[in-house]
């Protein structure tokens, strides 16, 4: 449904830091950058763009489409490298379905950042 989403960040260069570096397992860098802020993505199309906000933004809960288990994995620990906050470590969640296997940090701006996969374990 969603071509790309913003966000603001009261630390545009740390936020694009800290995102680059947790969401660099499942393939997502810069697409485009410039004076309105940072789109980052795949094959260089921009899905979520930062951009600078003179106040704190609001939290969002954003989850990011991970190709595999390991991809979650690797997600939280780089995003934790990045300064993220753990608000789940990497696992099932059966109340959502059998195969919810997700894991959650609190990025910068307090905005709860999600990597998840729906395919069974292979």
């Amino acid at each position: 449904m969603f071509d790309h989403i913003g966000l603001g960040a009261t630390d545009l260069p740390a936020s694009k830091d800290f995102f680059l570096r947790a969401l660099a397992p499942l393939g997502v860098a810069v697409a485009m950058e410039g004076p309105y802020g940072v789109g980052l993505g795949m094959n260089g199309k921009p899905s979520l763009w930062i951009s600078a906000a003179s106040a704190p933004p609001a939290p969002l809960h954003l989850a990011f489409v991970a190709g595999s288990r390991k991809e979650v994995d690797a997600f939280y620990q780089a995003a934790l490298a990045a300064g993220g906050k753990d608000n789940g470590a990497p696992g099932l969640r059966p109340h959502y379905h059998a195969n919810y296997y997700g894991a959650f940090v609190i990025g910068p701006d307090g905005h709860n950042v999600e990597a998840v996969c729906h395919r069974p374990e292979v």
